[in-house]
């Protein structure tokens, strides 16, 4: 559009997360950024809006998005957008976009998000930070939280505020700070975008917290149908066919219970997984692992908990054999309860651990199964 201007900051307004639909359905990563999107709008003073994209009836869908904290979703319901097209979605999501202005714009690390967020941003003429882990607006929040994951002495943290722009220094407390992962995980860059609006960032599934459902949320949601103009003449590839791989992968995002595997288990690498797994059905769970037992080829990538892994929330999480590298700990720590298992009693794991057990994985979590076994069967 010919009015838009990305570095036009004072023009834009409000937080916006796209919602990955398929088949109709929405995704878990959806509830996860409109929670984590609702905070941000809350520092910033502005409204949270969904974008929802799909065919016939995705409207159905949009007022659950407000039950997590949505003030209103936007809706562009077409039957090119049933199935998801780069080319359609990217015309779309930009046509919008340029119209509504928003100041920033979160959408999921998933496989469609990793390939709409660079086309989106590249058109849009602005910056993009993917496969964030962390996200922050407000200046006091954000130094908390360098001094809780980073190594900055205070006096480095308390001046932290503004940063250099074209050689001027400019104030970044209104500015989206965006955290993520660098060098394979060995340390953590924040990032923002100060010259070009919307911020856009893709977010990591499962790194943000699901607000609560509330009902009265969703029934006060606003459902908005933006104009736009779609033809096949704007998309230039065709989807011939969706074909479902029939793979199973751990779910290790929606488990209550993991039970985790580090190089502990090197001894014996195919019992100390076995023992895992043993304890992990008692509990009705799931094996996870450090990344040295994935890199070691001990269990396949779908397994690996940690910053260059996957991000848990579970009720209940077992590190057996895991010494506790930060990159791990940034992916589990957030767990309702941990219960770390080591030989070595200085191990980093046990400085977060609820229930700590020093002493020899081979020996310990055969007598936890049969601890719970037991229980289980006492009720």
């Amino acid at each position: 559009m010919s009015n838009f201007n990305s570095a036009d900051i004072a023009a834009f307004k409000d937080v916006w997360v796209f919602c990955e639909q398929r088949e109709g359905k929405l995704m878990p990563t959806d509830f996860e950024l409109i929670s984590k999107g609702r905070d941000l709008a809350n520092e910033l003073g502005v409204d949270l809006c969904g974008l929802l994209l799909g065919g016939e009836g995705i409207e159905a869908a949009a007022k659950e998005l407000g039950g997590y904290g949505a003030d209103k979703v936007l809706v562009c319901q077409d039957p090119l957008l049933a199935v998801y097209n780069t080319d359609a979605y990217t015309k779309v999501i930009c046509d919008v976009i340029e119209d509504k202005k928003p100041e920033a714009f979160l959408i999921g690390a998933t496989n469609i998000g990793r390939d709409l967020a660079p086309r989106c941003a590249a058109r849009l003429h602005t910056g993009l930070c993917a496969d964030c882990t962390h996200l922050d607006v407000e200046m006091s929040t954000y130094k908390d939280f360098l001094r809780e994951a980073s190594t900055l002495p205070e006096d480095k943290i308390e001046k932290v505020g503004t940063a250099m722009v074209l050689g001027e220094k400019r104030d970044v407390s209104r500015d989206l700070k965006m955290t993520r992962p660098a060098f394979g995980g060995h340390l953590m860059a924040s990032i923002i975008c100060p010259r070009f609006r919307p911020c856009m960032a893709t977010v990591r599934p499962g790194v943000m917290k699901k607000n609560a459902f509330d009902q009265a949320k969703a029934d006060a949601c606003v459902i908005e149908k933006p104009a736009f103009t779609l033809s096949k003449e704007d998309i230039h590839t065709e989807v011939t066919e969706v074909v479902k791989a029939a793979k199973k992968l751990v779910d290790l995002i929606g488990a209550d219970f993991i039970v985790s595997v580090g190089r502990g288990i090197s001894k014996d690498v195919e019992g100390g997984i076995k023992l895992a797994e043993e304890l992990a059905a008692e509990l009705g769970g799931v094996v996870g692992g450090s990344r040295a037992t994935i890199d070691s080829g001990w269990l396949s990538a779908d397994h690996q908990v940690g910053q260059t892994g996957k991000t848990v929330h579970p009720k209940v999480y077992i590190a057996l054999g895991i010494s506790g590298a930060i990159q791990h700990k940034a992916g589990m720590q957030d767990s309702e309860c941990i219960i770390a298992v080591n030989k070595n009693d200085t191990a980093p794991i046990f400085e977060i651990a609820d229930y700590g057990i020093c002493g020899d994985l081979f020996k310990v979590t055969p007598m936890l199964t049969e601890a719970i076994r037991a229980a289980k069967a006492a009720k």
